[in-house]
Formats: structure tokens, sequence, C-alpha cells
């Protein structure tokens, strides 16, 4: 099993076959730590299988990190439980409530950037640190409205929050540009300014037009391949800061392992590309 992190896929049921028979270097698996939080059986079986060849990403969707109450006790147990069995190479979450008087909402929803949510936000991620006994990442949140009560700007408000909290950062560019076209905002502007040095992790996806607005309103659907806008804005980032671990992550409209294996070998190419770029830069 490879130490090195390059590229990963996320792992889905109809590709275990082919994941477990992979053997490209640096290859690794991202799951949702929420869909083993089981007994036994053969979802932790196969896992276990995984994990014996390639390393895993537990990236957690249920934390509600950003909510007005604390983690969970029983759901952050579980995942210490996930964390403790299968030593994943990184474990991450969102920016993003989805708890509130004791019901759960099936998605992750935006905060305010107060003061009063970053104090909120250290505290949590402190409880989350503390249970694990690791860093985990915290990953940018998708846009799609404007929010008013912010004290800080995005960039500035993450980079505070991981210097009051210890965590690092899942740079999710497909995000900002989601969000940058949603908003108006500058992209590259945006990565210019992200905080590098905290970043553990980058992910890739592919977006797609709102069914009733249209391309005016973009939507972090991660139903089809990485646009070129997305795969310009990696290189930037990469050429700025060097290379990640990088997941090409799908969730809808799956193609075969094939294709992803494909599009994994096309993040690789990009970043050979603009390391190359940054190092001739940098001796001009």
């Amino acid at each position: 099993m490879s130490s090195t992190l390059a590229c990963g896929l996320g792992l889905k049921p109809e590709h275990y076959d082919q994941a477990l028979a992979a053997d490209a270097p640096g290859l690794w698996f991202e799951v949702h730590p929420e869909n083993y939080m089981v007994a036994g059986g053969p979802r932790l079986r196969w896992l276990e299988a995984i994990r014996a060849r390639h390393p895993l990403s537990l990236h957690s969707v249920s934390l509600s990190l950003a909510g007005e109450a604390a983690p969970d006790a029983r759901q952050l147990a579980r995942l210490a439980a996930l964390v403790q069995r299968f030593e994943p190479a990184l474990v991450s979450e969102h920016l993003a409530w989805s708890r509130l008087g004791g019901h759960y909402f099936p998605d992750l929803l935006p905060c305010p950037r107060s003061h009063a949510v970053l104090q909120r936000l250290v505290a949590h991620i402190d409880q989350v640190q503390q249970a694990l006994g690791r860093r985990i990442a915290l990953e940018n949140p998708s846009h799609y409205l404007q929010l008013p009560q912010h004290d800080w700007d995005e960039v500035d408000f993450l980079r505070e929050l991981t210097r009051r909290s210890g965590c690092g950062l899942l740079l999710d560019i497909n995000n900002v540009h989601v969000s940058a076209r949603n908003l108006g905002f500058d992209a590259q502007d945006y990565l210019a300014r992200f905080p590098a040095e905290a970043v553990m992790q980058i992910h890739l996806a592919g977006h797609s037009a709102d069914p009733t607005h249209g391309p005016a309103l973009l939507v972090d659907s991660h139903d089809a391949p990485v646009a070129a806008q997305v795969w310009a804005l990696y290189a930037r980032f990469i050429e700025r800061a060097g290379t990640r671990p990088t997941l090409i992550e799908r969730d809808g409209q799956l193609p075969a392992f094939e294709l992803l294996m494909a599009e994994r070998a096309q993040a690789e190419e990009v970043a050979r590309g603009a390391m190359a770029a940054g190092a001739e830069s940098a001796t001009a």
C-alpha cells in the first residue's frame, strides 16, 4: 500500500471490485463515514479489504460544526471508532450546519461568518479533534445567495479559524468556481489569498446549471466531469502552493471506473504541468 497520497477517488459500491484491483501509485479512496457506522456486515468487510490495499479519507457530512449545538456525542463516538479502526490518512468536515433543535437536515446549510459563529466553530472543532486524537480539515462551502451579517471575508475567516483551532483546510476548487459565478467575486483572487499552508487536501468536481435559472446559477452537483475553468484554477493554485492530495469527487451520473481513473490521470498531468511552471517562474 502506497504511503504517498497523489490523486484519489470517491469510493462507490458499484466500483468496489475495480477499486480493490487498482494499483495506480498514490491512489486513495474517500468515503462518507456515515455510510459505515454499523456494527458489522458487508460494508465494513469491503472497506477493510480496500483499506488493506489503499489509504482512506473520511469525509464527514453530519457533525454540523457551525450549528448552535455541540457535535452529537453518539455520532462523534461512532466517527472516532471508525478512525481508530481504519486509521485514515485524512479526516474532513464542512463549514456548514445540519442540525437544529434535535432535528437533522440532510443538507450542508450556510452560516454567517460572524464573530459568534467563529467562536462556536473553534469550540466544536476542538471537541472533534480531541475526540479523534488528530487534526481535521474543514471544507470551504458553495454559495447560492448573498447572506447578511458577515463580519469576515471568507478567506480571512478560514485563516483565522485555522489559527485559533489548529484545524487544516480542504480546498474545494469547484466550490470556489461555483460561488464566484453565483455571487460575482473573482475566483482567482480568492485562491491567491487562500492560506495554502493550511490546505491538507483538494477536491475537484463537476457542476451543473440550475434547471430553472440556467447558467446564471451554478449548482455543486458532483454529476459531471471537472470543468475547464476548474482545471485552470487548480493549475494556478498548484503553481503557487505545490501539490496536495487531490480527490476527483463524483456522486451522480456515475461513469465507468475507467473514466474516473482517466480523470484522475488528468489531474496528475495538470499538477505536473503546474509544478513545472512554478519552478520555471521561480528561477526566471
